[in-house]
């Protein structure tokens, strides 16, 4: 059975000499093992000269499971004379992942071994050691594009900004066709206040990316909360609307921003005028058991009670009744601390209901007991 299978990214060898010598090994790898076998790479196109290495920009076509298996076991034994780099592979259906397979180098070369360790101490919260051991990689592959982004990263953590925007930079130089280090220079840009910048940066990580890697959304996610920062309000809809709309499951790195994207969403909704789905977008944000407290309770409360009044709606007897179960808890709060008494946190009362402007629901919910 046919599925779509895509196929992306670079593998260095590090010098013509090592190159000339892995495109014979391919060459006669093919005519020893895979004469006849199902494979989606056949010709030696893949192969660069120039750059001593293979690229493979982005590969989509149709193949059998066996077929990319056959394709995999091929680049994964290529994998192990590079010095650098990744590829990856995807079999999906419908925009579901089937498998997905990362194809690296894990010899015993220096480079490699710096590479992997740094990564690994990355992954660990040890930044300090996972610099000096990106940084070795560095020194022995000085053309180490992951190294690059990764000490980025780590630079960016250790809030060497400088440093980190040259990381990236350097990366993005090196190998232009990862999404990885556009991402984190726009991150860098940010806190820069560079907000255009940081979307033209957004923008080249969403092109290099593909809707199955959790950078695409990231990407796509951010950018909304740039722009709606720049008051280009009717884009952020546009860049919300496909983040809200997409489904992340737990094991996602998205799948923790879902309330904040909704947030956000019914923002931009409302600053265009589109009250009632703002409102909408707030209920949903709302429902979201979110343990990070990235969008506070408060603010939520707020942004809502302001969209349902735009939009024309009036407050109803269960919106008091959801409200009002919050001063209540508020009360019993104040009510258990010591010397502060039931009645004297009845005068909260007129406070709280200012806050939450519960005056107008009161109103509403007498109103609509009289009908």
């Amino acid at each position: 059975m046919l599925q779509k299978i895509i196929i992306s990214g670079r593998l260095e060898f590090g010098n013509p000499k090592t190159f000339e010598k892995v495109v014979k090994m391919y060459q006669q790898r093919m005519e020893n093992f895979y004469r006849s076998a199902e494979l989606i790479i056949r010709n030696e196109n893949i192969f660069d000269e120039d750059s001593s290495s293979i690229n493979i920009p982005r590969l989509i076509t149709q193949a059998t499971d066996k077929g990319l298996q056959n394709t995999v076991d091929l680049l994964e034994y290529i994998a192990q004379f590079a010095i650098a780099g990744d590829l990856q592979a995807w079999m999906t259906d419908n925009g579901k992942v089937l498998k997905q397979y990362i194809i690296e180098p894990n010899s015993d070369k220096a480079a490699v071994q710096a590479f992997l360790k740094g990564r690994e101490l990355v992954e660990e919260g040890k930044e300090n050691e996972a610099r000096e051991a990106l940084s070795s990689a560095i020194d022995k592959y000085e053309r180490h594009a992951l190294a690059y982004e990764r000490r980025g990263y780590v630079n960016f953590l250790l809030k060497n900004h400088k440093d980190a925007l040259y990381d990236f930079t350097k990366s993005v130089d090196l190998n232009p066709n990862n999404p990885a280090p556009y991402f984190g220079r726009a991150i860098v840009k940010m806190t820069q206040n560079d907000l255009k910048g940081a979307i033209w940066d957004l923008e080249n990580t969403i092109k290099r990316s593909i809707p199955l890697q959790p950078i695409y959304w990231k990407a796509r996610r951010i950018k909304g909360e740039c722009l709606l920062q720049l008051e280009d309000f009717a884009a952020a809809v546009n860049e919300l609307k496909l983040c809200t709309a997409r489904t992340f499951g737990s094991e996602d790195s998205n799948y923790k921003w879902r309330q904040k994207a909704w947030f956000n969403y019914g923002k931009a909704l409302s600053a265009t005028g589109k009250h009632q789905e703002a409102l909408q977008a707030f209920d949903q944000a709302i429902k979201i058991d979110d343990a990070s407290k990235a969008v506070p309770q408060s603010e939520l409360l707020k942004y809502k009670e302001l969209a349902q009044q735009k939009s024309g709606l009036k407050a109803t007897p269960k919106s008091f009744w959801n409200v009002g179960k919050q001063v209540l808890l508020l009360i019993e709060v104040f009510s258990n601390i010591p010397s502060f008494t039931f009645m004297r946190s009845l005068l909260l009362l007129p406070l709280i209901f200012q806050h939450f402007q519960l005056f107008a629901v009161l109103q509403a919910v007498h109103s609509s007991l009289l009908l």
